[in-house]
């Protein structure tokens, strides 16, 4: 027996053993989840007004103090940013609801 026919046999081998492991019929798969989208990015936007709040009325001393006033900078720019990612989230949420109503 030479040697490449030997190769040949053992990765038929393989392929047998590994077809004897696979199951004949695979489990139906779950449905992916598409939840509405709009309540993160309010939930998005409202903890970034709420962190701004919070600095800006219990922590406004002490970021003026430490020079951290770029803290509320970031604050407004997450609250203003939540704004276009809202306007996407509606969009998406209009495209599954029109998804859902085509099945």
């Amino acid at each position: 027996m030479s040697r490449a026919s030997s190769q040949i046999t053992g990765q038929q081998e393989k392929l047998i053993a590994y077809a004897c492991r696979v199951p004949k019929e695979q489990p139906p798969r779950p449905e992916p989840l598409d939840p509405p989208m709009v309540p993160f990015a309010l939930a998005g936007m409202a903890a970034w007004a709420l962190a701004g709040l919070v600095l800006l009325v219990f922590f406004r001393d002490w970021l003026t103090a430490h020079d951290h006033q770029d803290w509320l900078w970031t604050c407004l720019a997450g609250f203003l940013w939540g704004f276009p990612g809202l306007a996407v989230m509606m969009r998406h949420d209009a495209n599954r609801r029109r998804r859902r109503a085509g099945r």
